[in-house]
């Protein structure tokens, strides 16, 4: 049972109930990049690159053919229409994977497939369907408009010494791509961060137990489960810790299994009631309390800290509570240890497609559909109630609105701030 009201004011003074911008700053200033190491490309998706890495190769490497066409001289095709059609003959035929047997001779063109080099001297391949080959030997050439186009010029994506990743940067299937390009399999990258992930609670069932559930004396384990699958979208490793029971020992004993991990995330057991016992056993092992509140809601109830160095998160136990405080705090900070240059995702501008209310002395995050919208911001909806209980108005959700401390009503129409959430929508 939690404690009056009296009894929270004197457990945490005003000064620990933070402002979620300065709850995050703190979060922040006291999460480190881990060490490097150096993997295959193909394995490094997600993780963010610690080296920089500069092109060995040029790309293209050679000037090369954007169409199926004819290679040709401007000059010898000024001029051709439908009306006043222009035949060269045919001196070379380069398919892909072969190159030109020398300089294009003026008065001639060269058959190219596309991706093909293109021979010296050319200055431009003509599309096929501008042209007619219907003569043995030589192309009839309708049009003018290709006669200086469509040649990939060598290097005009990348030049040998070129940075093409940047200390910071993401691994992207784009950047695994170029890489690849490059003939490069390995990179190095920062480690991907380990977090142990504990739940508390002796209502709490798992798997094992759901014959328990289903008789209505438990409830399953679902704060666990969908905060290491936000920890898996950030690029972490999550470590399950299982379900610690309402006693500071076993609590005690669960946080040790977490010796080799580089974060902890506890969810529910960090308010101020007297059955609590995560409180204890963090206080017993030593842990530096950084703040304990924040001016949110949902997720006000907040506990950050370092344990043994690593930092510690207590989120709470309400399921959108938990999943809305990882967004908006340990995403970030993942990030962060994890080598992004950028820890925070940008936010999406949007339009609010109704009035939305709140209330004015916290920040509120509110669980939101984004749609798109011909030739303008995207609109905004809330996904429907917003109970902290409600996880559907979080699995139904494409980000975060966020209505800052003071505002009591968003307009229709006005632009807001979202926290997208990762998934289908981005």
């Amino acid at each position: 049972m939690s404690a009056g009201p009296a009894a929270g004011r004197e457990r945490f003074p005003a000064a620990d109930w933070l402002g979620w911008r300065d709850a995050l700053d703190q979060i922040l200033s006291r999460c480190e990049a881990l060490p490097t190491e150096r993997v295959e490309a193909s394995g490094a998706l997600g993780a963010a690159v610690a080296e920089d890495v500069k092109a060995a190769v040029f790309h293209p490497p050679w000037d090369n053919s954007a169409m199926d066409g004819f290679a040709v001289h401007a000059e010898d095709v000024r001029g051709a229409t439908a009306d006043n059609p222009i035949t060269l003959p045919i001196s070379d035929d380069i398919p892909a994977g072969c190159f030109p047997s020398g300089p294009l001779p003026r008065g001639t063109v060269a058959r190219v497939m596309t991706g093909a080099p293109v021979p010296e001297g050319a200055t431009g391949v003509v599309r096929v369907e501008h042209t007619d080959d219907s003569r043995n030997g030589e192309i009839t050439f309708f049009q003018e408009s290709d006669a200086k186009r469509n040649i990939r010029r060598r290097g005009e994506d990348i030049q040998a010494g070129d940075t093409v990743l940047r200390v910071g940067d993401p691994v992207t299937p784009a950047a695994i791509g170029v890489l690849a390009m490059q003939g490069m399999r390995n990179l190095v990258v920062r480690r991907r961060p380990r977090v142990g992930v504990m739940s508390n609670g002796n209502e709490l069932a798992d798997f094992d137990e759901v014959a328990e559930v289903r008789a209505g004396r438990r409830i399953m384990n679902s704060n666990g489960h969908a905060l290491a699958a936000q920890l898996v979208t950030a690029g972490a490793e999550p470590v399950m810790l299982g379900i610690a029971r309402d006693d500071a020992e076993d609590v005690r004993r669960r946080l040790e299994r977490a010796a080799d991990c580089d974060a902890v995330i506890s969810s529910a057991g960090v308010s101020v009631g007297d059955h609590d016992q995560v409180k204890a056993a963090l206080d017993d092992m030593g842990m530096q309390r950084v703040f304990w509140r924040v001016r949110i809601r949902p997720g006000s109830p907040l506990t950050f800290g370092l344990l043994g160095g690593r930092p510690f998160w207590g989120l709470p136990g309400n399921p959108v509570s938990a999943m809305v405080t990882f967004e908006v705090f340990l995403r970030p900070a993942i990030r962060k240890m994890a080598g992004h240059r950028e820890p925070e995702v940008p936010r999406i501008r949007a339009r609010a497609r109704k009035a939305i209310s709140s209330s004015a002395d916290l920040t509120h995050f509110y669980r939101v559909t984004l749609s798109r919208v011909a030739g303008d911001l995207p609109e905004v909806e809330l996904t429907g109630p917003q109970g902290s209980g409600i996880l559907t108005s979080m699995s139904a959700a494409d980000g975060l609105l966020v209505v800052p401390e003071g505002v009591s009503e968003i307009p229709a129409g006005a632009i807001v701030d979202v926290i997208p959430i990762p998934g289908d929508w981005l």
